[in-house]
């Protein structure tokens, strides 16, 4: 089973959903900074949701529903409520506005520590995306055919998770944040000479190049990395 936690979309059902949790039921959530732990003002309590898409039949996959609500500051004048517009959702709950975000998961993590993940973890995914379409052509398919434009991704994927654990594993931690367009330039396309002498493939450099050390340490730590046991 893949384990996931993803927003979810604030419906009126969800809305109907959440005001029907009780107060007693809504946990605060805090954050650690500098070592001190101080409450960030929202709240976090689990929802009783079914979508109707998903509410058919018990086979179907059981999921958690989170809401995570926040006291908005500024509240409206008497009259004016609906003559704004929020970009994100809102509810009205004892007289009070709030800021309302959904989240659906199948983790049995505990609520708290699952909201925190999900928010560490939000732009890594657009970023991930960037990286798969722009730096390695995923988003640039080669035909109009399925099964050729499936390999093709595929292709993509390894490549991109090799590009990671290589970043990770055999260049070191000042590479794991640089894109392709650097790894490129700094260390792929090096300006050298393929020699074969003696059954031996030799790779000459520039004199004193800066990638040579870079290149001989990734070779040192590749061939340290020991293969994952089968069975």
């Amino acid at each position: 089973m893949i384990e996931f936690a993803i927003g979810c979309d604030v419906t009126q059902e969800f809305k109907k959903a959440v005001a029907q949790v009780e107060e007693s039921e809504w946990k605060p959530i805090y954050k650690t900074a500098y070592g001190e732990k101080y409450a960030t003002g929202t709240e976090w309590a689990e929802v009783c949701y079914v979508p109707n898409a998903i509410g058919h039949s018990r086979k179907d996959p059981v999921y958690r529903y989170l809401a995570k609500r926040e006291v908005l500051e500024e509240q409206e004048l008497p009259g004016m409520d609906s003559q704004i517009e929020l970009s994100f959702p809102t509810m009205d709950i004892d007289d009070r506005r709030y800021k309302v975000f959904g989240m659906v998961t199948n983790m049995d993590w505990e609520g708290e520590r699952l909201i925190h993940w999900l928010h560490e973890r939000c732009g890594k995914s657009e970023e991930a995306h960037a990286v798969m379409k722009d730096d390695l052509a995923g988003g640039k398919l080669p035909s109009d055919d399925f099964g050729e434009n499936a390999a093709w991704w595929w292709i993509m994927i390894l490549a991109f998770n090799l590009n990671a654990m290589m970043k990770k594993l055999a260049m070191g931690v000042s590479w794991v944040s640089k894109r392709m367009k650097a790894i490129r330039f700094s260390f792929i396309n090096l300006p050298g000479r393929v020699v074969t002498r003696s059954r031996s493939l030799i790779i000459r450099l520039t004199k004193n190049n800066p990638a040579m050390e870079l290149l001989l340490n990734a070779r040192e730590k590749i061939a340290m990395l020991q293969p994952v046991p089968s069975g």
